[in-house]
C-alpha cells in the first residue's frame, strides 16, 4: 500500500474534505454554546450541546475505525458525512421548537461527522512512506485553515440583523447540511485500498492493553489528550467570554477564526519541523505555547488579550496534537491500526467531552460574572499540562534502549 504518489493524491482529496466539510465543526462550536445558553433551563449547562458532540465522536471511534478496518476509509467517512447532515437537520428541528433536549440528539449524531475527520489525519498516513508520513499528517491538518475562514465567517454573515432569538441561528446549521452534502463527492475520489482480510496466521497485534502500556504510545495519547481537552476546554467558553464581557457574537468569531486558523495555519511546517528536530521536542513547544495561552487569558479581558490567547491556543494545540499523531502512528503495526486508533480517539475525546462539558460549568457557575468564570477556565489548564509535560520529560529521559 505504500505508494507516494497515490498518498499525495490522497492528501489533496482530504485536504479539501477537511476545508469544507470541516467548517461546519467551527460554525457549531461558535454557536453550540450561545445556542445552548438560550434553550437550556439551566445555565450550567449551556456547552452541553458542545459536549454531545464530542461525546459523539468519542463513542463513535471504537466501532467506526474497526469498520474502515473492514470496509475501507470511503466508507467510514461517508457515514460521518451522513452522521453530519442528519444531526444538523434534527439541531435545525429543534429550534424551531425551541426544545433542548431535541438539540443536544442532533449534536450527538454531529458527533459521528467529527469522529470520522478525525481519522482524516490517519488516513492520510495510510499509503505514505515513513519520510512523507508526517508532511501528509500536516498538509491534511492544514485544510482546516480554509475552514477556520469559511465556517466562523459563514456565521457572522447568517446571524447579521436585528434578531436576538434563538431562531437567529437556524441558518447556520441549513448551511452544515448543506454543507455535507456537498462534501460527500469528495470521498470518492480517495484511493487508499482496503486493507487485506488477514489469514488465519496472520499476526494478531498487541492487545489493547500492551498497546497503552508501550512507553510512546502511551505518552503519545496523553500529549495528544491533552492537547486536545485544553484546546476544547478554552475554545467552547470563548465565544460566552466574549459576549459576556460585552463584545458582539461577530466579535466572538473573529476571535475563533483567529483562533482556527492559528490551529491549522503551522501545519504547514510542522511536518518539516518534526522531521528536522524530532516529533518529542514539537510536541514539548506545543505544551510550553498552551501553558503561554492561559497565561495571557488570565492577564485581561480585553478584545486583544482574547485574541492573543486563542491564537496561541490554537498554535500550541498544532504542535501537540500533530506531533502526537506522528508519534502514534509511528509506534504500532498496519495490523494493530483499527484497534490502536480507535482506542486513541476513544480516549482523546473522552478528554475533550470531559473538557467540554467542564467549560461550561466553570465559565457559568464558578464566580458571579464572565470574568471570574473565563479566569476559573484557564486555572483548570494547569494540572493537565504538568501532566502532560512530566510523561514527555519521563519518555526522553528513558534509556534509549528501552525507549520504544
Amino acid at each position: 500500500m505504500i505508494d507516494d504518489t497515490r498518498a499525495k493524491r490522497n492528501v489533496a482529496v482530504l485536504v479539501a474534505a477537511q476545508a469544507f466539510l470541516g467548517s461546519q465543526i467551527t460554525m457549531i462550536f461558535v454557536i453550540g454554546g450561545l445556542a445552548g445558553q438560550q434553550l437550556s433551563p439551566i445555565v450550567c449547562l449551556a456547552t452541553l450541546p458542545i459536549s454531545m458532540i464530542v461525546f459523539g465522536s468519542m463513542t463513535t471511534a471504537p466501532w467506526l475505525s474497526p469498520l474502515m478496518q473492514r470496509h475501507g476509509r470511503r466508507t467510514g467517512f461517508l457515514i460521518g458525512a451522513s452522521g453530519g447532515l442528519i444531526g444538523a437537520a434534527i439541531c435545525a428541528y429543534a429550534l424551531t421548537i425551541s426544545n433542548f433536549w431535541v438539540f443536544l440528539v442532533g449534536s450527538y449524531l454531529t458527533g459521528i461527522y467529527m469522529s470520522s475527520q478525525g481519522f482524516f489525519r490517519f488516513a492520510a498516513a495510510d499509503t505514505a512512506s515513513d519520510a512523507f508520513r508526517p508532511k501528509a499528517i500536516s498538509y491534511v491538518m492544514a485544510g482546516g485553515l480554509i475552514s477556520a475562514v469559511i465556517g466562523p465567517q459563514l456565521v457572522s454573515v447568517l446571524t447579521a440583523g436585528p434578531d436576538a432569538t434563538v431562531m437567529r441561528f437556524f441558518p447556520v446549521y441549513l448551511a452544515a447540511m448543506t454543507l455535507n452534502v456537498l462534501g460527500m463527492a469528495l470521498f470518492f475520489l480517495l484511493d487508499i485500498p482496503k486493507p487485506p482480510v488477514p489469514s488465519v496466521d496472520a499476526p494478531k497485534g498487541r492487545s489493547r492493553m500492551e498497546l497503552l502500556t508501550t512507553p510512546r504510545i502511551a505518552v503519545a495519547v496523553i500529549c495528544g489528550m491533552v492537547s486536545y481537552a485544553l484546546m476544547n476546554l478554552v475554545m467552547t467558553s470563548t465565544p460566552l467570554a466574549v459576549v459576556g464581557c460585552g463584545f458582539a457574537v461577530a466579535d466572538a468569531s473573529n476571535v475563533v477564526t483567529s483562533h482556527v486558523l492559528a490551529m491549522f495555519a503551522p501545519s504547514f511546517f510542522t511536518g518539516h519541523l518534526i522531521a528536522r528536530f524530532g516529533v518529542e521536542k514539537i510536541m514539548g513547544l506545543g505544551i510550553a505555547i498552551l501553558a503561554a495561552a492561559g497565561a495571557v487569558a488570565l492577564s485581561g479581558v480585553d478584545l486583544p488579550h482574547f485574541f492573543v490567547a486563542l491564537v496561541l491556543l490554537g498554535l500550541g494545540w498544532n504542535f501537540g496534537f500533530i506531533g502526537a499523531t506522528t508519534m502514534l502512528a509511528g509506534a504500532h503495526a498496519p495490523h494493530e491500526r483499527g484497534r490502536m486508533q480507535g482506542l486513541n480517539d476513544l480516549l482523546v475525546f473522552g478528554g475533550v467531552t470531559f473538557a467540554s462539558l467542564a467549560s461550561g460549568g466553570l465559565m457559568n457557575c464558578s464566580g458571579g460574572d464572565a470574568v471570574t468564570g473565563w479566569a476559573a477556565v484557564n486555572m483548570a489548564m494547569i494540572p493537565f499540562l504538568m501532566l502532560a509535560g512530566a510523561s514527555l520529560i519521563w519518555l526522553v529521559m528513558r534509556p534509549k534502549t528501552t525507549a520504544a
